[in-house]
């Protein structure tokens, strides 16, 4: 004697596969706009970085020397 509440629903297994491709496609667009998130922001960490060492090497090169006539 079978249980019937082990076995197959056609309908609830269409239903299931249509809402995991719905949600696979979902996560997909979650996770290309994460990886865009994530590349501004080490760009401009990056671009941040390189800026205050390029101010902060300036300030410390040494300029021309005067002739003090000797």
């Amino acid at each position: 004697m079978s249980r019937r509440s082990t076995k197959k629903n056609p309908l609830m297994s269409l239903w299931l596969s249509g809402a995991n491709k719905v949600a696979g496609a979902g996560l997909g667009l979650w996770r290309a706009a994460a990886r865009q998130q994530r590349s501004a922001i080490f760009r401009a960490a990056g671009e941040l970085s390189a800026s205050y060492w390029n101010e902060a090497l300036k300030t410390l090169s040494p300029g021309k020397r005067r002739n003090s006539g000797k």
